[in-house]
């Protein structure tokens, strides 16, 4: 579920009422749901993490806005990188951070992991050379003032909460501008196409922002702008648990609990991901699995599929449309699995 603004209020009825409504534009998508006498409530994994000192909102209450908060995130395994105390941490002292990592390696899963652990509703950008300023700031949708209509960002500057900005180094030089001014001491937005107004930075909004490495195999992504880049005080790397010859206990013991598959299958499956990510970072492949793609194979794994068979839906076709890689992820199940007699 993608966390957006909630644009309207109901009366309250006495059965829980959900609705859902999905607006996708260029760049970015937006969705909107109303959910009845939700009650606020701490996240049961909140104690797992060593973030108590780390107060966000300090007797402050987002119930306004507790649709936007996630709900019943999965726990994130990061090996000992205690990468949901470090980005709270960058977020508590300086009001934002930078995660950057090849895709996969969990960057949109752990900012809605804080974003519920903290009680922080959550605004998301997916960032896209489409993206306009217009579509972040705001604009006019018919004659008078009364017509304007906030973007993202100025909705986000007015009421608090996270501002997730994935894929940020596709961000196109007018967009990342212009939040410049609210990301250093200045702390706010000047809304020039509505006679200037000066939006200040609500006392608890926190910007994150994500992005894939600048490379040739991310269609898009180049250096994020210098000035922004002085703007992010931390920056966080993200990896795979597994690669090569390196295998995490912590990313099997996910498998099988996720799956149910039997614990040489999880192994076995954790043990090929981990190689096609080796030559994924070693720039023979063009895809990395993540651990929700082995997921997806698993399950196929566990409803009875042979573990090829479940891969051919799964990971092969997922790597790459050509016919040359896809022998080259099948030789490498192969390795794994043993070939088929």
């Amino acid at each position: 579920m993608v966390y957006g603004h909630q644009g309207i209020k109901e009366k309250a009825e006495a059965s829980r009422i959900e609705q859902t409504t999905s607006l996708r534009k260029e760049g970015y998508r937006v969705t909107v749901s109303l959910n009845k006498e939700r009650p606020m409530s701490r996240s049961p994994l909140y104690d797992k993490y060593d973030i108590q000192r780390y107060d966000l909102h300090p007797n402050y209450s987002f119930d306004y806005l507790a649709d936007m908060i996630p709900k019943n995130t999965p726990e994130y395994l990061d090996q000992g990188f205690n990468y949901v105390e470090r980005i709270t941490r960058a977020l508590y002292y300086f009001k934002q951070c930078s995660l950057i990592g090849p895709s996969g390696t969990g960057k949109t899963h752990i900012v809605y992991l804080v974003a519920e652990l903290t009680g922080l509703p959550i605004w998301e950008v997916n960032c896209g050379l489409s993206t306009s300023a217009f579509d972040l700031i705001g604009r006019f949708i018919g004659l008078g003032e009364e017509n304007w209509v906030d973007g993202l960002v100025t909705q986000w500057l007015r009421k608090g909460g996270i501002m997730y900005l994935d894929e940020a180094n596709m961000m196109k030089q007018d967009v990342a501008t212009r939040l410049n001014p609210v990301l250093d001491t200045r702390g706010h937005l000047v809304l020039t196409e509505k006679d200037s107004e000066v939006i200040e930075r609500h006392k608890y909004a926190y910007m994150i922002i994500s992005m894939n490495p600048a490379t040739a195999e991310f269609s898009g992504t180049k250096p994020l702008n210098a000035a922004m880049r002085r703007r992010m005080a931390v920056w966080i790397n993200f990896d795979f648990l597994s690669v090569g010859e390196k295998i995490s206990q912590y990313e099997v013991e996910m498998l099988q609990k996720r799956t149910k598959v039997d614990q040489d299958t999880a192994y076995k499956i954790i043990q090929a991901g981990a190689e096609l990510r080796r030559q994924y970072k070693a720039g023979d492949l063009p895809y990395g699995p993540s651990l929700g793609d082995l997921i997806n194979w698993a399950t196929l794994v566990h409803d009875g599929n042979t573990p090829m068979n479940a891969a051919e839906e799964t990971i092969v076709g997922l790597t790459s449309d050509n016919i040359e890689v896809q022998a080259d992820v099948r030789r490498v199940l192969d390795a794994v699995f043993g070939k088929p007699q």
